[in-house]
């Protein structure tokens, strides 16, 4: 593919993009990444190639971001969320993707209004035990299944109105564990080819420059746009998912 243009003007958006959400702006975008990289590939191949890059990025915004997050938030995400990594493994090739895009999507779709228009309770802004780990727990298994994670950790921590940085802190730490948690099933699944790993060679040297641009928009914006920006990124992810799930069920086997 390297002699291919489309493959660049596919792929090095798509790794910029993942690089802003990692450095902590637009949160849930990131799942664009991988469909802009399939204009030009399989899916499951992107979604391969991406996976290093995404461990580089990680231990960037682990570097970047330490010290700078919610503790009470990832003790009750992260247990639930290598559980449902365990799940998504072991249940890889049964569980029918289809129906987890219509329910991330209609979920997504709904919690994204549900803070644009402030209709968020009281209870909601208080870390739960119970939610903290079911909603890691669908975390973890959408990320590990159809690397959507984004939107059921976003459902948990938005409703804390942390600061922008703690935010942002928080999701980078919490994703820097469930991706590297990810490597040994994925490898386990025969993922990690040798020309997979050589795209992922060739377009790491990205992860680092979209991380600083992600840190530093994070850094330059008040919290009200901030979770404004997160919000309309749900709205416009569950849009997709949902859309994207109904068709291929339409369509039919």
């Amino acid at each position: 593919m390297f002699d291919d243009p489309w493959f660049y003007l596919a792929s090095i958006p798509a790794v910029m993009l993942y690089g802003i959400a990692k450095g902590g702006f637009g949160g849930a975008i990131s799942i664009l990444s991988v469909p802009m990289m399939a204009l030009v590939m399989p899916p499951t191949q992107a979604a391969a190639i991406l996976l290093p890059i995404l461990v580089v990025m990680d231990a960037f915004v682990v570097k970047t971001y330490w010290g700078v997050f919610d503790r009470v938030a990832l003790w009750y995400l992260l247990p639930g969320a290598l559980l449902g990594i365990f799940i998504g493994y072991v249940s890889a090739g049964a569980m029918n993707e289809h129906y987890m895009r219509v329910l991330i999507g209609a979920l997504a779709l709904g919690f994204g209004a549900q803070q644009l228009l402030g209709w968020q309770t009281r209870a909601s802004g208080e870390h739960s035990r119970v939610a903290g780990g079911l909603l890691g727990a669908l975390a973890g298994f959408t990320s590990f299944s159809i690397h959507a994670g984004g939107p059921p950790f976003t459902m948990y921590l938005q409703p804390k109105q942390l600061s922008p940085l703690l935010f942002a802190g928080t999701a980078g730490i919490f994703f820097a564990v469930v991706n590297t948690t990810k490597l040994v099933p994925y490898y386990a699944l025969g993922q990690f080819t040798a020309d997979n790993l050589v795209y992922s060679l060739a377009l790491v040297p990205l992860a680092p420059l979209g991380v600083k641009i992600g840190h530093e928009l994070v850094k330059r914006s008040g919290a009200t746009f901030y979770y404004q920006v997160i919000s309309v990124c749900l709205l416009v992810i569950g849009a997709k998912l949902l859309w994207e799930g109904l068709a291929a069920l339409a369509a039919g086997p």
